[in-house]
């Protein structure tokens, strides 16, 4: 079992929006920070965005006006509203969960991670 789940990946056109979502289940989820990353063919995985333990609020810069990241804690769930879609918005779109209310940019102090899902941006 893993401990995130992410779905609502998929195909649109540029200028398109999609809604990606990540359920937690073994992780504890409420306080922490979660975070999406994504990963292109041949690029670093990169910080997309990230929600603090009080809810502030994070972005990469290049999405930061058209993207949206919240969290519900009851039902263990995390949120990226992405608008205005471009082809370099491609990438595998990972959810990841730290044991720390801060959010950070660096990839490994993230320790729970889930399977990532696609996006695929076409112009």
């Amino acid at each position: 079992q893993v401990d995130l789940m992410e779905s609502g990946g998929g195909s649109v056109q540029a200028g398109g929006s999609l809604q990606l979502s990540c359920v937690a289940s073994k992780y504890t989820f409420s306080g922490f920070c979660v975070a999406w990353f994504r990963q292109a063919p041949g690029k670093e995985r990169e910080f997309v965005a990230g929600i603090e333990g009080d809810d502030t609020a994070m972005y990469l810069e290049s999405v930061k006006d058209r993207s949206t990241i919240s969290r519900d804690n009851a039902k263990k769930t995390l949120t990226l509203q992405m608008n205005d879609l471009k082809p370099e918005d491609s990438a595998k779109y990972y959810c990841a969960g730290r044991v720390q209310s801060d959010c950070t940019r660096d990839i490994y102090r993230y320790t729970f991670w889930g399977e990532g899902t696609q996006v695929t941006v076409s112009s």
